[in-house]
């Protein structure tokens, strides 16, 4: 292996100015190459084009444009899958007018592993940061991750979510025109599809991993279910409890603040939505150990969770993003292949995918739009622009993704095979 130029191995902060310079001057040049096989146009502070020798922005191509170059060709410098988010959120660049901030990340999305050539990409581990190890899914650590998102508030949440509170990805129905939906019918649309998944009916036992502000809970307590359902979030038990009181299945549902490995007893179903991708790598053994003991014999289990490409998780999954630092720490999406493989090797074996990748872009659209349109309400001394900047850039940066087809999501049924069964 060839060593390293020293300077290259100075953190950003501490190299020399003239190091600092030179690097900068590399990620444009980086950034440039990227940018020219990108329909999308990038207008420096003159209003000449980055990728581009010579012309002016081109009418109804979606643009960006960058306010402080320097900064952002810096911030990549420091860590490129971090700083582009950072430098939005600093206001180092935006979405050109009239150019929609997810039409311009899209673009990038489509072609995420050809804006680079080979063997540039195979040096991106000279940069990537570790995940630290307080986000590798630790119980010590779990709730803390967890509340550092889904405690920010459910007046908040509630400023952009629909009546049901679900955060997750709606299923909306294709056979008819999705624009004209309700979001709040597809989101319930979602729900009763993992319940039917799960068999869950009259009389059933169920177990939900992940409560969320309870929706999936009340549903099944409608059908007729008990249910037992487990959160981290001291907020959202809260509000979820007051929630399934409200709609008067307080005598059949219960809430409890639990980490997922200290369920105890056995259930007909179990459902977790959305929930994998919060657990950490280094602890989806237990997660699939934990919903193998916890189903009966002859249930099912429901999982909603969102999926990478195997190869894109094989890339990225030791090193440390911008989601992960801003929004979800700990976070990490699998594969189908992990899935798979991860359920097999605790006796499950998967028997169903349901795949709808295009309604979690037409979900998370529609969350951006109405977060935004909210943002009066959201503003506080807490919610700063910083804070707006960095959630339209969440949003945006995750609907690009599902558009794309670089994330997708399933509804995925497992199913307990004895012959394997520890």
């Amino acid at each position: 292996m060839t060593a390293e130029p020293v300077t290259l191995d100075l953190p950003a902060h501490r190299a020399p100015a003239a190091t600092k310079s030179l690097r900068a001057g590399i990620a444009k040049q980086i950034l440039r190459l990227a940018t020219r096989q990108v329909p999308v146009d990038v207008v420096l502070p003159d209003g000449s084009l980055l990728n581009r020798r010579a012309g002016s922005p081109t009418a109804g191509r979606p643009g960006i444009v960058l306010h402080r170059p320097e900064s952002l060709f810096r911030r990549l410098v420091e860590n490129p899958k971090i700083g582009l988010g950072e430098a939005y959120t600093a206001g180092d660049w935006h979405a050109a007018e009239g150019t929609d901030l997810a039409d311009a990340l899209t673009p990038y999305a489509v072609r995420l592993s050809r804006l680079l050539p080979g063997w540039m990409l195979r040096l991106r581990r000279l940069v990537d940061q570790p995940i630290p190890a307080d986000q590798h899914g630790a119980v010590e650590h779990t709730q803390e991750n967890i509340s550092a998102h889904y405690d920010l508030g459910n007046d908040m949440f509630a400023a952009f979510l629909d009546p049901s509170l679900s955060y997750s990805s709606a299923l909306f129905d294709h056979a008819r025109p999705v624009a004209g939906q309700d979001l709040e019918e597809a989101q319930l649309r979602k729900v009763d599809a993992a319940l039917d998944m799960a068999g869950v009916g009259a009389g059933d036992e169920l177990l939900e991993i992940g409560t969320g502000w309870g929706t999936l809970a009340i549903e099944a307590a409608r059908r007729g279910a008990r249910v037992t359902t487990v959160t981290l979030s001291v907020e959202q038990a809260a509000l979820a409890r007051e929630r399934i009181e409200h709609a008067g299945y307080g005598d059949r549902v219960e809430v409890l603040v639990q980490d997922y490995r200290h369920v105890v007893g056995t259930y007909d179903a179990v459902a977790s939505i959305e929930m994998i991708e919060a657990v950490g790598e280094r602890y989806w053994p237990d997660y699939f150990a934990a919903l193998s003991r916890l189903v009966r014999p002859g249930g099912a289990i429901a999982l909603q969770a969102i999926l990478m490409p195997h190869q894109r998780y094989l890339a990225t999954r030791s090193s440390y993003g911008w989601i992960q630092k801003h929004i979800f720490p700990g976070g990490l999406i699998p594969s189908e292949t992990v899935i798979s493989e991860q359920a097999t090797g605790v006796g499950l074996r998967v028997t169903r995918t349901d795949r709808f990748g295009a309604d979690y872009a037409e979900t998370l659209r529609r969350w951006r739009a109405a977060f935004l349109a909210s943002w009066p309400q959201i503003r506080s001394e807490e919610f700063d622009e910083e804070f707006r900047r960095t959630w339209e850039f969440y949003l945006a940066y995750c609907e690009a993704g599902f558009r794309a087809g670089a994330l997708d999501v399933a509804q995925i049924r497992l199913e307990a095979d004895e012959r394997d069964r520890p």
